[in-house]
């Protein structure tokens, strides 16, 4: 009922948002002899907010053509060197970068949004990097034939994508992923396998919910595990190719997301119907950009998001030594030679300060001199991995944390060569 609900809602919306595109232009058009006069001008652009707000969208494209490297253009190549049912693996590389360049894999969400959420953070790690990202599936287009996708999934995911990349890889977990990433990191550093990563690189993760719980995790643990069952999953319709999946959809995701600071996102779209007024471009034009990508969402696996919020958020198995994986317990005391560096937002309000801090107190056996924190004042959940902070101070420590560690990188490789 919820899925159709929201399928009669949006066909509804979507041609509301086509009337209000196709009077604003009429509007504007200069054929119209009342174009410009009285107040025809700010009713045009009162429609095109509300036209912009209520469009479709499907999942945006990352688009990254070029890079400037030092003063220097470079074009960008984008490959899917992986395809799997629940996510591909992307590459990025430009011909500026050296043959010895780190490689790095950045592990998107698995949250509600698509993973050209972290355009900006590819754009800039490609600078000195050879990037790979994880695309995760829109769930409502993975048929049931292709089974189930969980947390076991999730990190056995991860474990394939690095073996693809090789011995001495880097790995950034940005939010989310930083628990299977994490996880991922000791199952193979127990079984010492060569392509264990180099570094690992998270933040904003929930490695430790219990430090300075957010709203986002109290609403987890307020309610009990049967209520998100009943409550928010729901069932793919018969209009796509996943009919019959249980998943957790976008849109309730993207609603809770808004909810939270739904004045801050009104005054947003009345700041961008001004700036249209005034006739600045540039910042209306950023404005839907933002928008653009934050209001394209897709669909979650149930047994995945159901998995996460009892695992990560009511039990805290990770940081209790309790989390197992296909029967076998995960030991954060296996992490010994991967260098961890946790980066969190002085003003996170999905992450608390300290959540992902906790995953250099869980792991006991890894040297001090391979444990780095570091905290970006007045900066926000989304402030860590995007925009002006993260360019100009964020992304040059990760630089650097990949850069104290790629000789031992390339050392670990020529010993299991050896």
């Amino acid at each position: 009922m919820l899925y159709k609900a929201y399928e009669i809602q949006r066909s509804l919306m979507n041609a509301s948002s086509a009337w209000a595109s196709m009077v604003a232009d009429a509007l504007t058009d200069a054929r119209n002899p009342w174009a410009g006069v009285g107040p025809s001008q700010t009713i045009a652009n009162a429609l095109d907010v509300f036209a912009h707000a209520a469009a479709p969208r499907g999942k945006p494209a990352f688009g990254i053509k070029v890079i400037h490297v030092d003063g220097t253009a470079h074009a960008v190549k984008e490959t899917t060197v992986i395809t799997r049912p629940f996510g591909d693996l992307k590459m990025f590389t430009h011909e500026g970068l050296p043959k010895n360049a780190p490689r790095l894999l950045i592990v998107a969400p698995m949250s509600g949004h698509y993973a050209t959420l972290l355009r900006g953070t590819v754009e800039r790690m490609l600078e000195r990097c050879v990037v790979y990202i994880t695309d995760w599936a829109d769930a409502k287009y993975v048929p049931l034939a292709e089974g189930v996708f969980d947390l076991d999934d999730y990190i056995d995911y991860l474990t394939g994508f690095l073996e693809y990349i090789g011995e001495g890889a880097h790995m950034m977990a940005v939010c989310q992923p930083s628990v299977p990433a994490f996880a991922a990191t000791a199952i193979m550093g127990a079984k010492n396998h060569p392509c264990r990563p180099v570094t690992l690189t998270m933040m904003g993760g929930p490695i430790d919910t219990r430090e300075s719980p957010t709203a986002v995790n109290d609403h987890a643990i307020t309610k009990p595990y049967v209520w998100f069952k009943h409550n928010v999953i729901t069932t793919v319709p018969a209009n796509y190719p996943g009919e019959g999946r249980r998943v957790y959809p976008g849109f309730v995701q993207l609603a809770s997301f808004m909810s939270m600071n739904l004045g801050s996102h009104m005054m947003s779209h009345y700041k961008l119907f001004q700036h249209m007024n005034a006739g600045a471009d540039e910042s209306a034009d950023a404005t839907k950009a933002f928008y653009d990508e934050y209001r394209a969402v897709c669909d979650l696996p149930a047994e995945f998001y159901l998995q996460t919020v009892d695992v990560v958020f009511q039990r805290h198995a990770l940081p209790k030594g309790e989390l197992v994986h296909r029967g076998q317990a995960v030991d954060l005391g296996a992490i010994t030679d991967t260098a961890i560096l946790c980066i969190e937002g002085e003003r996170d309000d999905i992450s608390g300060i300290g959540q992902t801090k906790a995953a250099l107190k869980v792991t006991p056996n890894l040297p001090d001199d391979m444990k780095q924190y570091l905290l970006a004042p007045e900066v926000g959940h989304y402030g860590i991995f995007n925009g002006s902070r993260w360019r100009s101070s964020i992304a040059p420590a990760v630089e650097q944390w990949i850069a104290k560690f790629e000789k031992k990188a390339k050392g670990r490789k020529l010993s299991v060569v050896a």
